[in-house]
């Protein structure tokens, strides 16, 4: 008996040690946070935790009275910031709920006088909360719900009418970006029967001397019987489209460094020669070729029927894409993405380290004859004269502006469009030349067969966050509201707005007017007073507040919360300081290079933006930070973390806005998938998607129920059989959803992470769905080297 008695006692001890511990932690960061200008409800919830701790300690039942009515208000106040969103709302009561029903344990409560009046107001304010929780669960005020137009219009005009039904052979299916394929096979009623077709792995895995930004991002093109895809080192394999089985493959022998910014490779391109358009001996050599992108700056053509190099192109089948570049160390220049083709050209640009110094190499744009590899045309955006074909003993311009992601072509107007990056270091331009600033952040539409400029339309001014065009461009003809087919591309931006261009002429066609943001530049740079905000857009509607901050328990949200009064934020386009900036839409972006799908048939399209801020804090130079580089210097192989940005006056911090666990700082959603109707430009329907069952800190060997909606990597495919596929998100999922609603229809467990756009194609009479799943290593998600494949069960 004296045993029960010393273990209640013990018990009631550490309970009031956990009020004590909890009411002194929320009392002194709440009076900071109220100092800084925060909410005062912690240091009040401190208080009362500590009024209960010592009634706890004096057995006294009250302990359960002041608990209760601190849940209650607790519960009220979440509302009164958060209104009824379940995934805001958890954070702020679930330690507390947590601890109440701790409370309501017979073993505690008993010990307590007089307890029996106590504990019904404990328990209805439980049931209260509860209740609450159960109704936000519910009751998503982040969603929108609609229905897109389910009729169809009369055909758009075919750029690519030679493309067969049942092909992919371009990474957005065509060259125009659409992701749509118009098999019907699979559709919103049977797709819920996928089963898993085929498993490929490629046994490209991760290396040790791999940068932490290892991407597995292919999206594979089919032509025929055969898929053709590359890995992240940029091994190329050819496959049956039907069995997944391999024909042949080729290794280019890429050698890795861990200060390479990216080991990736997105795609391939493919052309097919004719005795219109090439010589016998091509004919002969390489009729149909596959032109693979290397990271070392190299571009490869391979004969797609054996994998061998095309001996008439270039150099015995290679392309030296560093030549009369300013910087010609490995892994500066790397083309990620595949290139454009037309008949006559290949259209190529590519990445550059990110905010190393103001020497690196060209972000130039180059037109190579398609069978023989002789360079046609350069337009290199940082110089005077773009369209200036360099000699021996000249360089390209460093630091031109750059286009890192896919491009788009009309083929009818025979223009590419191209998604602008910046001149980089990023975060600080003062020193940019007018020729710098000029194509930056861009769409910049080139005659794909002389280089010269059509038009150009600039998406942000002076752009200090990284805020380039990071996806490809979708082109698509719209119907306007007086009846007239209007050609129009779009072009997804990192700040959330989805700018509609006549893609003629380069003319807004959704009103995107220019609106002041918030001035006051470091020392030394300046800002544009105005910025283009399109009227369709996903970017945030209202700035950040406290109550936007979020965590896993109300701990870590209140540290949060202390961080973001602490950051200068003034809204969109805050500029970048030494305070420290919050930035968001963040530097990631709200939409990243998985683009949009245009669905041309119903005129209406998907998106998937994200909604992830970060921080960037500039760094004066000074001890440690030299305005040059040390000599063999070399890039971080990060695009977070410290940036060097030698040779202007600040590096600079750039991460995600995480709380000390981790999680980030902005309550969910961070990842939407949405439907968009084309002829009103109006977001119809938004939902949620993604849980977190990968993010967990340990193994969840069960699917998680609840859609948080999460960060992603990727882009979403249409289908005429009116299903959307993705994967993209930070759990291993590839999903289906009703393109009509949003509904979510099917998913599939995947092996490894899948941050890559999935594509879908015919072999046999059978529709097949293909994803890439190896992983992100910056990312976080599980690393592998799968390709898998789902089809529809045979009927028997």
């Amino acid at each position: 008996m004296e045993s029960k008695k010393q273990q209640s006692r013990a018990t009631l001890l550490l309970s009031a040690l956990f009020a004590l511990l909890t009411g002194l932690y929320l009392l002194v960061g709440g009076i900071w946070l109220a100092a800084v200008g925060g909410s005062w409800y912690y240091p009040i919830a401190g208080v009362v935790m500590l009024m209960v701790a010592g009634q706890l300690y004096r057995k006294r039942a009250a302990a359960l009275w002041l608990y209760a009515a601190l849940l209650l208000c607790t519960m009220l106040w979440g509302i009164a910031e958060v209104g009824f969103d379940f995934w805001a709302l958890a954070p702020r009561c679930d330690v507390l709920v947590l601890f109440g029903i701790w409370l309501l344990l017979p073993f505690v409560w008993r010990r307590l006088t007089p307890s029996r009046p106590a504990v019904p107001s404990l328990l209805v304010s439980l049931l209260i909360s509860a209740a609450m929780l159960i109704w936000a669960g519910f009751n998503d005020p982040q969603e929108i719900n609609g229905t897109l137009p389910t009729d169809t219009v009369a055909p758009a005009r075919d750029a690519a009418p030679q493309v067969a039904d049942g092909d992919w052979p371009a990474y957005g299916r065509t060259q125009e970006g659409q992701r749509y394929s118009p098999l019907r096979q699979i559709n919103a009623d049977n797709v819920h029967k996928l089963k898993e077709a085929w498993v490929f792995r490629t046994g490209d895995l991760r290396l040790p001397s791999d940068p932490g930004e290892i991407t597995n991002e292919v999206t594979p093109i089919k032509v025929g019987d055969t898929l053709y895809l590359c890995t992240a080192h940029q091994r190329l394999f050819a496959l049956d489209a039907a069995s997944g089985k391999e024909k042949w493959h080729f290794d280019p022998a890429l050698k890795t460094d861990p200060s390479f910014q990216h080991v990736t490779c997105r795609g391939v391109s493919y052309h097919e020669a004719n005795a219109q358009n090439a010589a016998p001996e091509v004919l002969a050599d390489c009729p149909r070729r596959i032109l693979l992108p290397v990271n070392d700056g190299r571009l490869f053509a391979l004969n797609a029927d054996n994998g061998k190099p095309c001996e008439t192109f270039a150099n015995k089948g290679v392309l030296n894409l560093q030549t009369n570049m300013p910087v010609t160390t490995p892994g500066m220049y790397e083309p990620t993405s595949p290139p454009v083709v037309t008949g006559t050209t290949i259209v190529i640009a590519g990445a550059v380290t990110d905010n190393f110094s103001t020497r690196e190499p060209s972000g130039v744009i180059r037109g190579f004859d398609v069978n023989s590899g002789k360079l046609l045309w350069v337009f290199d955006p940082g110089a005077k004269d773009p369209n200036a074909i360099p000699a021996d003993e000249h360089h390209f311009t460093p630091n031109s502006p750059n286009s890192w992601a896919p491009a788009a072509y009309d083929a009818k107007l025979d223009l590419v469009y191209l998604p602008m990056g910046v001149s980089t270091p990023d975060i600080w331009g003062g020193h940019r030349t007018p020729e710098q600033e000029r194509y930056a952040s861009s769409v910049l539409a080139l005659n794909a067969t002389t280089g010269k400029l059509a038009w150009s339309w600039q998406t942000v001014h002076h752009d200090l966050w990284d805020m380039d065009l990071p996806s490809q461009p979708t082109l698509a003809d719209i119907t306007d509201k007086d009846g007239n087919t209007v050609p129009v591309i779009y072009a997804p931006a990192k700040t959330g707005n989805l700018f509609v261009l006549d893609r003629r002429n380069g003319q807004p066609v959704v009103p995107a007017p220019e609106r002041p943001v918030p001035q006051g530049a470091a020392k030394g740079d300046w800002l544009s007073p105005t910025q283009p905000f399109s009227a369709l857009s996903f970017r945030p509607q209202k700035k950040l507040t406290g109550a936007d901050m979020w965590g896993a328990t109300m701990y870590d949200q209140l540290v949060c919360r202390i961080i973001f009064q602490g950051l200068r934020y003034e809204g969109t386009f805050t500029p970048p300081s030494e305070q420290g900036t919050l930035v968001f839409p963040g530097n990631l972006g709200m939409f990243e290079w998985g683009g949009i799908s245009v669905a041309p048939n119903r005129q209406i399209a998907i998106a998937n933006p994200m909604a992830l801020p970060f921080v960037s804090k500039l760094i004066p130079r000074g001890p440690g930070n030299p305005m040059q580089p040390p000599k063999d210097a070399k890039g971080s192989g990060a695009e977070t973390g410290i940036q060097p940005q030698y040779g202007v006056p600040y590096g600079v911090k750039l991460n995600p806005f995480l709380s000390p666990f981790g999680l980030p700082c902005k309550q969910p959603a961070w990842g939407y998938i949405s439907g968009i109707d084309l002829k009103r430009h109006q977001i119809v329907w938004k939902k949620r998607i993604g849980t977190p069952r990968d993010s967990m800190p340990f193994p969840v060997p069960f699917p998680v129920p609840f859609n948080m909606g999460m960060p992603m990597l990727g882009g979403p495919i249409t289908t005429a059989g009116n299903v959307l596929f993705i994967g993209a998100t930070a759990d291993n999922y590839i999903r289906a959803y009703n393109i009509t609603n949003g509904e979510k229809l099917w998913q599939a467990r995947l092996p490894a992470g899948g941050q890559a756009t999935p594509m879908t194609y015919e072999a046999n009479g059978k529709q097949y769905v293909v994803i890439a799943a190896g992983g992100h290593g910056s990312f976080g998600t599980k690393m592998g080297d799968y390709i898998v494949a789902y089809a529809l069960p045979d009927e028997k």
